[in-house]
Order: structure tokens, then sequence, then C-alpha cells
């Protein structure tokens, strides 16, 4: 039941691993089969040594499983809330990676200083707000997910294609598992970027019209970048 969309899940989750964006069993990545309305998600507290395609977990979008032996990843209800709200969404992840976390941690927007985040994030990469008690001590995971849509608010999810969960960690998206694993990777990199730009001097900020000529000649309908 869903091959095809089972190994990029895997490949995915892998990904992250080779990226050093996770340790142990931290994170987990899917993708979404839309015509069928399933989605493949990492099994809970596996480790990626060890997994394979049989490990994955097909739940529906209420969080059914509907296929798999395991558990799946205790986040689901995070992607799941994601991928009914932005159909644009093909593949999530969720990591604890060092720097975008602790951007997370500090309750800030990634700020845009250059043009190596402007080539893939239009803008600040945004930090949600917190959770109140009610919600932490309720259905955290689903909660989570609806702080994201809440920040998401006026935003365009595919030209800005991550968030920070505050006092969390990050989330990332693209068309497919392995755009998403490709993002997370992009998001680690630019949120140390901005760290050490920032030490080395904290008034650093970005050139807007630079930016926004970086994005959009990789993004939107003049794109001009690539073959």
């Amino acid at each position: 039941m869903m091959e095809e969309l089972k190994k990029q899940v895997l490949e995915a989750n892998l990904e992250l691993v080779r990226q050093g964006l996770v340790i142990y069993t931290w994170g987990n990545a899917s993708g979404i089969d839309r015509e069928r309305g399933l989605v493949v998600i990492k099994p809970s507290g596996v480790k990626y040594d060890t997994m394979t395609e049989d490990d994955l977990v097909v739940v529906d979008l209420d969080g059914h499983v509907v296929g798999g032996h395991l558990k799946p990843s205790s986040d689901t209800p995070s992607h799941l809330a994601l991928y009914r709200a932005f159909p644009q969404l093909g593949g999530i992840v969720h990591t604890h990676s060092t720097y975008a976390t602790a951007w997370a941690q500090t309750g800030l927007d990634l700020p845009c200083l250059g043009t190596t985040h402007a080539d893939y994030f239009h803008g600040p990469v945004p930090c949600t707000e917190s959770l109140t008690p009610e919600q932490v001590k309720g259905e955290y995971e689903r909660e989570t997910g609806e702080a994201i849509i809440r920040r998401f608010n006026g935003l365009n999810p595919v030209y800005t294609p991550g968030v920070l969960v505050k006092n969390h960690g990050p989330f990332t998206w693209g068309a497919s598992p392995s755009e998403a694993a490709y993002h997370a990777t992009v998001l680690e990199e630019v949120a140390k970027m901005a760290y050490i730009t920032l030490q080395i001097n904290p008034d650093a900020c970005g050139d807007a019209a630079l930016e926004e000529k970086h994005f959009f000649r990789k993004h939107g309908p003049g794109a001009t970048y690539g073959q």
C-alpha cells in the first residue's frame, strides 16, 4: 500500500540524518497522497538506522491508522493540521536542528539578512505565539499545528516553506517529502548564518530590494533561475 510514497518518505527521513538535522529518534518526515487523502509518516520512537519502509505508518486525514504495524509519530496531528489547511503541501518535516531550534526558543522570527535566505524564504521565517497552558494540556500536537496555521494568516506557505514553533523547533514543507527535507537543511544553514552575522554586527539588517530580486528570480511566474 502506498509503496512509492513510502519510498519517498523513508528517503526524506534518512536525508535528515545525512544532513545532521536529527539524532537518535528526534524529528520526523511525512508525505501525502492527495487523491487518496492518506499520509505516510515516520513511526514513533523508531531509530533511523533500523527503520524500513515497512515500519512507516499510513493514516487518513483524521488520524486513523489505515496501514502499518507501529504507532505513528507523536507529531502526526501537527502534520495533519497543516495538510488540511495548506493544500499546496506534499511533504512536511519536523526537526530539532541546533540553530533553527535555538531561534525557535528565543520566540523571535528569523530575519532575512542576505541573499542565501532570500533564495528560499520570502521574508523572515515566522515564529509562532506561545501555546496557552490549556492548549498544552489538551490536544497539544494538534494545537501546535493550529498555532502554525494562525501564524500564517496573510502569508504564503509556498513562498515561506517553514516556521519556527516557539520554545519547540522548526517545521518545513514542500511539494514533496524530499523538498520538505531540503528546506529543513536550508533553514538550519540560514539560521546559523544569521546567528553568526548578528554576533559580528548586532545591528546588521537585510536589503529589501536585493532580497526581493533573489527570491523572485527563483520563484513565481517570472522566475529566471535554472534551466
